[in-house]
């Protein structure tokens, strides 16, 4: 049974807003640029104590990630907390996470990749609304979409606007549905966790950046047999970037490997969504419910 879902109050102008890194670790020009950012926006912007911290790969140990996005949640005065940088590391911390404060004082959290982690725990542990959206790791890259940054914008400050898109669109029809998603092996990776993301009737997003063709093919049909992928609304496929073969080559695309995991269901499949590991990577909610269009060649999605 789903959960009643929590909408965080969307900011305005003089908001406090927090950086923190529960994944890799970032350097501080990336941080510095990020926070010039959203003050530009009107926002008061703090950082965790250990967001610049390393410990190999990571922004810190273990406890210090965790004590970051720990102080952040329980701080009333923060209503928004973006995550640096995606990587790996959430994954690691998440099951530690206080979040009993946010029942009372519900906050949004932004970010993708490994924030996927984050977004689906939220959501299914307590029920709460989230930003699937960039990170102030790429706040300063140059090939960036204005688009990317403007979605973020208008999410944040409840003037959303529709997306649309045009891609590969296999079975297109309209369909509704709470969204729910985010990289694909980080929803292979609560399988089996209270993160696990209910996808009965709702729309799932996913993206993909870096993976073996076969890892995409053993995922999708992880998803498959654990019946994630059965009952769906509609399917939405953002961003597979930089996908690899083994020595011997996979021969068939992304695309078509997905194609095939859901060749068998009925619900509408929409790719070339404009989020994921690509420069256009616009901002959309997570645990809200959405209407998907179809406009011709163009594919809308609209927040109900």
């Amino acid at each position: 049974m789903s959960l009643k879902k929590i909408q965080p109050p969307y900011l305005r102008q003089g908001d406090e807003v927090a950086i923190v890194s529960p994944s890799w670790s970032v350097d501080e020009d990336k941080i510095n640029a990020a926070v010039g950012l959203l003050e530009s926006w009107g926002l008061k912007v703090r950082t965790g104590e250990n967001i610049l911290k390393r410990a190999g790969p990571f922004a810190g140990n273990d406890d210090e990630r965790l004590y970051d996005l720990q102080k952040m949640t329980d701080d009333r005065a923060v209503k928004a907390v973006f995550c640096s940088r995606g990587g790996y590391g959430t994954l690691r911390i998440i099951n530690r996470l206080r979040l009993s404060s946010l029942k009372k004082n519900p906050k949004w959290y932004i970010g993708f990749s490994d924030i996927t982690i984050l977004h689906l725990w939220l959501n299914e542990v307590i029920g709460l609304a989230s930003i699937h959206g960039e990170m102030p790791l790429n706040y300063s890259e140059k090939g960036k979409t204005q688009e990317t940054f403007n979605t973020l914008y208008d999410a944040l400050f409840g003037k959303y606007k529709p997306i649309s898109w045009k891609g590969a669109f296999i079975r297109p029809g309209n369909f509704t549905g709470e969204v729910t998603g985010g990289n694909l092996s980080l929803i292979y990776s609560l399988i089996g966790t209270k993160g696990e993301p209910n996808t009965y009737g709702r729309i799932l997003f996913i993206e993909e950046v870096g993976e073996y063709y076969y890892h995409l093919d053993r995922m999708m049909n992880s998803l498959r047999l654990a019946g994630k992928l059965k009952a769906l609304s509609g399917l939405i496929v953002g961003g597979l970037t930089k996908m690899e073969n083994t020595k011997i080559a996979w021969g068939k695309s992304a695309e078509a490997t997905i194609a095939e995991s859901v060749a068998d269901y009925k619900y509408p499949v929409l790719f070339d969504f404009p989020a994921g590991h690509i420069d256009d990577n616009r901002a959309f909610y997570i645990g809200k419910n959405a209407k998907i269009t179809l406009k011709g060649e163009e594919a809308v999605l609209l927040y109900i």
